[in-house]
Formats: C-alpha cells, structure tokens, sequence
C-alpha cells in the first residue's frame, strides 16, 4: 500500500502528537509549601501559645522595671556627685550595681526559660505527623510527586505561586488563611 504525502503527513503528525502526550504524562509536578506559615496559622490561637506571650509580656515587664529603677538610682547617684556628696553617691553606686546584677540573671534566666518553651512549641510531633498526612494527601489528590519546603529555600531557585499548596494545607487542618 502506497501512501500520499497528505497521508503520510497526517500520520507523521499523529505520532508526534501521539509521543508528545507520552512525555506530557511523564512531566514530574512539583509544589511548595511555606511550612513556617502553616506552623503559625496552627498555633496563632493555641493557649501555649498565648502563655508564652503572655510570659515573655510578663517578663519583658520586669525588665523594663528595673531598667527605669536603675535609671533612678543613676539619676540620684549624678545629683549626689553634683552636689560633692561622694558617701551617699557610693551607696546609690552599691544598689546599682545589685539591681544590675539581678537584672542581668533575671533576662539571662528568663531568656533560657522563653527559648526551651519556644522549642517545645516547635518540636510538636503530633502537629507534624498530622501536617506531613495532610502535605501527602493534598500532593496526591492533586497529582503532586513531590513537594518542597519554602523554609529550604536555598535550593529554590524560582517557583510559580500556582505550586503553592500552603493554602490548601492550612485549610485541610481546619485553619484560618491569615
């Protein structure tokens, strides 16, 4: 059987078309997800969350209260050198120097007790197990091989916003989009 050219045209068309979808199906589909901005939306209104505030309010308070204290006490100490009395200047001088040491031991106490609250919040294993089931599940509905965390992003060179499923996640979690 001898074809035309038209035919033979046609059939050339239809099997680069043909090998096209192939690889068209072989395409890997990729997404992101901003995982920092899900931790946030999760944990926004989270009572350990709301109590670390509330502490690091709390102790931000004490700091700020000895600091205007100290400050107090400097004031009087540069009156009494001002005025030549030495004696009292040195006895302001020692309560300086104590509140500076309390001050110093309180932030560097509170400061290690702030920090190990932060890790325990961000150390959550059940919040990951559940958020890892829920990046599985939304990658798979959707079609996604493989999806990359915008928190490594220095392997990230570019990415359209239309791979972004953080959306999608915050919302199978049940949460509020900011």
């Amino acid at each position: 059987m001898k074809l035309s050219g038209k035919k033979l045209g046609i059939l050339v068309a239809l099997a680069v078309l043909g090998t096209c979808s192939v690889f068209a199906q072989q395409i890997t589909k990729f997404a992101v997800v901003d995982t920092a901005r899900v931790y946030q939306a999760f944990f926004r209104n989270s009572a350990p969350v709301r109590n670390y505030e509330q502490k690091r309010e709390e102790f931000q308070a004490e700091i700020d209260k000895s600091t205007k204290e100290i400050q107090a006490l400097n004031n009087q100490k540069l009156e009494f050198l001002a005025n030549g009395d030495t004696a009292n200047a040195k006895k302001i001088q020692s309560q300086i120097d104590q509140k500076t040491s309390y001050l110093t031991e309180y932030t560097r106490t509170k400061n290690q007790e702030l920090q190990t609250m932060k890790q325990e919040l961000q150390d959550n294993d059940a919040f990951y197990k559940r958020l890892y089931s829920i990046i599985k599940q939304t990658a798979e509905n959707d079609g996604y091989s493989m999806v990359l965390s915008l928190q490594n992003n220095n392997s990230i060179l570019w990415y359209s916003s239309s791979v972004d499923i953080t959306d999608d996640v915050i919302k199978a979690l049940g949460l509020r989009l900011r």
